[in-house]
């Protein structure tokens, strides 16, 4: 690899190196007009929002208490079966990326992951796809740290942790306000659409592979 400024990147979970599909988890299990108001884009049913409780280290009794006030115990019946099978909802690994963190790794950086995550959840990714977890040097998660992309806290949190510097650092993510949080401190951030453009990006940066 050519000389670089950039020692570290650092990876999103669901969207970057998982694919993560809610509808996965519970299609086939309920009835179809039911998942398909909880998958909705306008997330209908609250799922997705209390979901992000979950990632920001809520406990799921906790939030499975409110959710049933708001929605009624049917659907908070499938909240709680999506989260006690939350491996369904992770179908594979996003096409790629296996093979670039094996590429980086070889190239001599570091490799990190960033996840908002629920922290009961989160242990099922590396359950079921445990060569993620070999690949990655360490890993931050929303739920068990207490702390939520995009606030600069958690970006912080990585960089102490880990050893690294912000502007010899590169992140990528899926969601826009997570990158925007990264480039206010400092990081190099790209929005995450496939592995491919994921490489260029790194070239882009100084880093070939």
């Amino acid at each position: 690899m050519a000389e670089a400024t950039i020692t570290d990147v650092i990876f999103d979970f669901c969207g970057v190196l998982f694919d993560w599909q809610c509808r996965d988890a519970i299609e086939g299990v309920f009835p179809q007009d039911v998942v398909d108001r909880i998958c909705s884009d306008d997330d209908e049913c609250g799922f997705y929002r209390y979901e992000d409780r979950l990632d920001a280290g809520e406990d799921l009794d906790d939030v499975l208490a409110d959710y049933r006030r708001e929605f009624g115990d049917e659907l908070a019946g499938i909240f709680r079966y999506y989260q006690e099978h939350y491996e369904d909802a992770l179908p594979r690994l996003i096409p790629g990326m296996r093979q670039l963190l094996e590429d980086l790794h070889a190239a001599g950086l570091g490799v990190w992951g960033l996840t908002n995550w629920g922290w009961q959840t989160f242990p099922k990714a590396f359950a079921k796809f445990p060569e993620i977890e070999e690949l990655l040097d360490g890993t931050i998660v929303s739920g068990i740290e207490k702390l939520h992309k995009p606030n600069a806290d958690i970006y912080e949190l990585a960089m102490s942790r880990f050893g690294l510097t912000a502007e010899r650092s590169v992140f990528f993510d899926d969601t826009a306000k997570n990158i925007d949080g990264a480039h206010a401190v400092g990081m190099h951030a790209f929005r995450f659409t496939d592995a491919e453009q994921a490489r260029k990006d790194l070239a882009s940066l100084g880093v070939t592979l």
